[in-house]
Formats: C-alpha cells, structure tokens, sequence
C-alpha cells in the first residue's frame, strides 16, 4: 500500500483519483490547492503525488518546485486540461515524473502509478546499497595516526594529484583509496582497481592498456584496458612494486603523455584518468636494486600517504570491534555481541601482523564461536594469532 497525495482545485477530479487509488488499495490525502498540498506533504509519509497545473493562489509549477525542494525523491505526476507539449516539458525539467492530460485515461493513470511507485522503490534500494557500500568502505577510529591520514585525504582528494599508499598488508591502503575517489571531482566516474601482482607479467600490459583483436594468440576480439575503462575517473594501481619493468616503462609514458597504446595498434589513445597507486614494499630499496624504476617512483609520489599498521593504533580497537561486529551481524542477520572489556583488552594485547584484514577475520571467527557475551577466554581462545 502506498501513500498517495493529490492536489486539484476540482472536487470531482480529487474525488475520481481517490476512488480509484483507494480502490487499488493506497491510502490517499487530498488537497484543494497547493498550500494545503505542500503541508500534507510536510506531515505525511508521501509515496507518489499527483498535482494539477492550473489552480488558483499557487500553480502546480510552483508547487511542484516547492515539493522536490522538501524531497526529490518522491515522483511527482501533473495533471492538466490545459495540457500542450511546452507545459509537459517544462514539467519534466521542473523535476515532475510524468505528465498526463485531462479528461484522464484509467489505463494511463494505472501505468504510470505503477512505474513510479516501482521508480521510486528503485531509488530507495539504490541508496540502501550505495549506504551499505560506502559503510563497507569506512575508515573506522579516532587516533592521531589515523586522523593524519583522514586530514591528508581531504587535502588531497580535490585535487587531481597523483598519490602513493604505503604500509603494511592489511593496513587499509584499497580503503584510502577509495576515500581519494569519493571525496575527488571524479567521485562520479569510474574507480577500476588493477592488482599487480595478481596478473602474470606477460599479460600486464593488455590488462592495463588493452589489446587489438589477433594481437596475439588469444586475443580473439578487441578489448579496452583498464585504463580505458577509468576514463573520467580514478585508477588504483594496487601493489605497484610487483609490476614488471616492461610494464613499468608503458606507465611511465602513459602518466608522462596522458596516452597510451593498445597492444597490437600503432594508434595513441589519449586518456584522462587519475593515478593512485599503492605497495607493501621498501621503494627506495626496490629502486636500488634496480627492480623499480626510479622515475616512474617519482611519477607516481606526488602526494605520499603512509597507513599505520593496527599494532600502532591500538588504541582504535574498541571502535574497531564495534564497528566489525555491527556490520558482520547485520550480514548474518543476527543481533549484536556484546564484546566484555576483558575482551577488548585481549584483543589490545595481541601482535596483529595481519592488520585490519587479521583483526576483521578474528572478530567474524569470534561472533561465529561464541555465546551472546564474548570475554577476554574466548578472545584468547579463538584468536590464535600467528607469532612472529
């Protein structure tokens, strides 16, 4: 069921749509101007509106103005005897969903108040995931070492510098990055992840820059790199020290020259993308050991931005562990642990050497194993972390 307004000066027309929509089974609020309209509108819970232009004191334009600046997500038909295409038009880039004529089609009303109740359901789910994706990717505690990397990240995200992560496995830097992304003027672009070490060193290069169909054995159709794919937006080359010095070489090009090749083609393609790239490893003593090159180093190090390891900011963990054991319980669809103090000191106490990826799995294992109330002998039980 649904919560429907309508807003016509006309008492039969008000009286037809809450005939039909009630008997469709939606509760419907009726006002006979605008002002009264924009006040239910105010104090209810409003599904779908249908509004009609022509009325006195305040026309449907106007009203239709007011309401999307209360919420924009509520779809908004208008409704005219005087309907021209200029008047639907202005409608529709006034904010309204959709417009319909007077005298009205039963068929039409029907179909566009199912597509716009479905319209507006997929809005609302659309931002329930984009929520749930943005909670996944947030960089949970207060620390001093955290809050430099958070001050770090405003001051550099609006900018189109280009950026080295640095820290240890499991610190976060996938996490940092995404943060450069949302909060940078590309955030509505594209962010195409590139693990290094994950692709074997012959195929590095057609996965960053793409291939020409018959470029090689098994290239049996033309493919974008990804590059290609994050034109407009951000690049993260994870685990950068990995990659290979032939490959290193068409990087450094594409970063000095803003373009880069296909393989298989003679032809440039220009590229306007945002580097990000990340690595576990020493640089300098990569650099020195001739296995990095120390130009594209200074290339991609505009902006350096180091992640501390968990071991030093412990003092995160009671916010960690919260923050873990909310989100891995709304997974499971279960109720929230409750972590004693014993417990969190025990976790304070443990050598994390796998950082937040280690803590995370420890506290998964941890609402897993344990009763309704975890203590500091089930941290100790379960956490079995490995020993350096």
């Amino acid at each position: 069921m649904a919560h429907i307004l309508v807003i016509d000066d006309e008492k039969s027309i008000r009286n037809t749509l809450k005939d039909i929509l009630e008997y469709e089974n939606h509760e419907v609020f009726l006002a006979e101007n605008g002002l009264i309209g924009i006040d239910l509108f105010k104090q209810n819970k409003v599904d779908l509106v249908f509004c009609d232009i022509k009325m006195p004191e305040m026309d449907g334009i106007e009203v239709l103005q007011k309401l999307t600046e209360i919420n924009n997500d509520v779809p908004i038909v208008m409704i005219s005897g005087h309907g021209t295409i200029e008047t639907a038009v202005e409608s529709i880039k006034k904010g309204a969903y959709d417009f319909i004529a007077k005298p009205l089609d039963l068929n039409r009303l029907l179909v566009t108040l199912k597509n716009a109740l479905e319209r507006k359901d997929l809005v609302q789910e659309t931002k329930r995931l984009k929520k749930k994706i943005s909670k996944k990717y947030e960089m949970v505690g207060e620390s001093s070492t955290i809050q430099k990397v958070k001050d770090m990240i405003d001051k550099v995200a609006p900018t189109d510098a280009r950026v080295l992560i640095t820290g240890d496995n499991g610190t976060g830097k996938e996490l940092v990055a995404r943060w450069l992304h949302d909060k940078s003027n590309r955030a509505s672009g594209p962010f195409v992840e590139v693990n290094c070490a994950a692709i074997p060193s012959e195929l590095i290069e057609s996965e960053l820059f793409g291939h020409e169909k018959g470029a090689f054995t098994s290239a049996i159709k033309q493919r974008k790199g990804k590059f290609e794919q994050a034109e407009g937006g951000t690049i993260f080359l994870d685990e950068i020290g990995d990659m290979s010095l032939a490959a290193q070489a068409k990087v450094l090009r594409a970063l000095q020259e803003h373009k880069i090749c296909r393989v298989g083609s003679d032809t440039d393609i220009n590229i306007n993308v945002r580097v990000i790239a990340a690595t576990n490893k020493d640089m300098r003593k990569e650099i020195d050991d001739k296995t990095f090159r120390e130009d594209l180093y200074h290339r991609l190090s505009v902006i350096l931005i180091y992640v501390p390891s968990l071991n030093d900011r412990k003092e995160d963990i009671p916010m960690l562990t919260d923050h873990f054991n909310e989100s891995i319980c709304g997974e499971y669809g279960q109720p929230k642990k409750e972590f004693t103090q014993d417990a969190i000191e025990a976790l304070k106490s443990i050598n994390w050497t796998g950082n937040i990826r280690e803590f995370r799995n420890v506290v998964e294992r941890l609402i897993i194993l344990c009763d309704k109330k975890i203590t500091g002998d089930d941290v100790r039980a379960y956490a079995a972390p490995i020993s350096k």
